[in-house]
């Protein structure tokens, strides 16, 4: 199912909202687009009773804490009556469900085990393609590469000219390149 929105985005409860008659009263497993995990999702899904909302969530380290020392990771459950509440107007999860349930000692946190990354920065996409390649540039289909590459990710189509020296960067098309 698709969700556009048109003239304005929604965020998630919003979208959700939007989506109620189709998702009738069914739980619903939310994964942000943006999230790049290892994690199998089963540890999130196991042993839930669909009462509570659910997050994987991972230490928060030096970056911005949600709930306690701990950062939501792009994952979650939301019980089917909860989701049938959500109004189909701008407004996110947190203000909308997390922040109430976490007040009310009513919502339920999982720790990631393996790497989770928000890729919502040009450095942190490039944080997860690599990760995901064992540390190695990530080169796209039909990129010709003449010149060097180090820590870098080259979208499909993309040409590295001969003497270019691409490191910690991001190559989006011929015009693009954003270097961390």
């Amino acid at each position: 199912m698709v969700s556009v929105e048109i003239p304005e985005a929604l965020g998630t409860a919003g979208a959700l909202g939007a989506l109620r008659h189709w998702i009738g009263g069914r739980d619903v497993l939310i994964h942000n687009a943006d999230a790049w995990l290892t994690d199998p999702l089963d540890q999130l899904v196991r042993g839930w009773d669909g009462m509570r909302p659910r997050l994987l969530v991972g230490p928060a380290g030096d970056g911005r804490a949600d709930f306690g020392d701990r950062r939501f990771v792009g994952v979650s459950l939301l019980p089917g009556t909860i989701a049938a509440s959500l109004p189909a107007s701008p407004l996110g999860l947190y203000e909308a469900v997390w922040r109430k349930a976490w007040e009310r000692g009513q919502l339920e946190l999982i720790d990631v085990t393996g790497p989770a990354i928000d890729c919502g920065t040009v450095a942190d996409y490039l944080r997860a393609n690599l990760s995901a390649n064992g540390g190695g540039s990530v080169i796209g289909a039909g990129c010709v590469v003449k010149g060097e590459l180090c820590r870098s990710v080259v979208w499909d189509g993309c040409t590295v000219e001969p003497g270019e020296c691409l490191t910690d960067a991001v190559r989006a098309t011929a015009s693009l390149t954003v270097r961390t």
